[in-house]
């Protein structure tokens, strides 16, 4: 009878014997940068109320824009929420509820705006595809089409972050989280306003708003004036891994959206912390 081996079998590995909450230990081998995913995808994140609200006036001539756009790039068209995720959240906060269930019924109508645009598009072959496919099968979509039309609310459901009653990531902050860990060419948010202002121009200091066409997300980070994207966007940028960069442009300007995919700069650029 043939002798079994009761030896153990060692696998050598660099976090064998650490704690990988020790970001001291870890970071010889977790601090590289990691490689791109889909280094070709152009990611555009399109305002639920913005552009969305404002129906066919500005939803049609963006379409017709995509669909131009499609010889040139392949894209992820993600899509925020606007005034009926305002109620719905408004409604949640009347009755109590945690902001980790408010975060998924904003979302809900990211998925209505993108089923929409979605369908605007679907002659081109274009689709709306859930998280969950986006995340491991978004490959294969954009090989068989040019486009595909997503949320772009992140996925955390009910997780529960602290210090707000409001969900802290919304559309912005999802579509930059998504973007950077794909490792996309690039990520362009089309808004309703020509960039980042030093104040709201369309509220009471507006005469005095200076628009910023380059600024740096550390700087946005210390200031407390409104932006025309998710507070929290500037502090996600300090940390990113790929993405050197994001643009905000306005999409009521036609043309404007094809010139940034293009590397025209056409609106606000905003500067991120990665390769520094």
């Amino acid at each position: 009878m043939a002798e079994t081996a009761n030896s153990i079998k060692h696998l050598a590995s660099a976090l064998a014997r650490q704690t990988l909450l020790d970001r001291d230990l870890t970071s010889p081998v977790a601090g590289r940068t990691p490689i791109r995913l889909l280094p070709w995808l152009q990611v555009v994140k399109i305002g639920g109320r913005s552009i969305m609200d404002r129906g066919a006036a500005a939803i049609l001539p963006i379409v017709a824009e995509l669909r131009a756009l499609l010889p040139e790039h392949r894209l992820l068209i993600l899509t925020g929420a606007g005034v009926r995720a305002r109620h719905v959240m408004s409604v949640g906060l009347d009755l109590g509820l945690p902001v980790g269930s408010l975060a998924p019924l904003a979302a809900s109508e990211a998925g209505q705006n993108g089923h929409i645009l979605a369908a605007l598009l679907a002659s081109e072959g274009v689709s709306y595809v859930e998280h969950p496919t986006i995340a491991s099968q978004l490959a294969i979509h954009l090989s068989a089409a040019r486009a595909v039309v997503g949320s772009a609310f992140p996925p955390y459901h009910h997780h529960e972050f602290p210090n707000s009653r409001i969900p802290m990531h919304r559309a912005d902050a999802g579509a930059f989280l998504l973007a950077d860990a794909l490792g996309a060419a690039g990520l362009t948010l089309v808004e309703d306003v020509d960039g980042v202002y030093s104040a709201d121009p369309n509220g009471p200091e507006g005469a005095s708003a200076r628009f910023l066409p380059d600024v740096h997300a550390a700087a946005l980070a210390a200031t407390e004036g409104a932006l025309p994207f998710d507070r929290v966007l500037p502090e996600l940028m300090a940390n990113a891994r790929h993405l050197t960069h994001v643009q905000v442009v306005n999409g009521l300007i036609p043309g404007r959206l094809t010139a940034a995919l293009r590397g025209e700069h056409v609106g606000t650029i905003v500067r991120t912390g990665a390769g520094n």
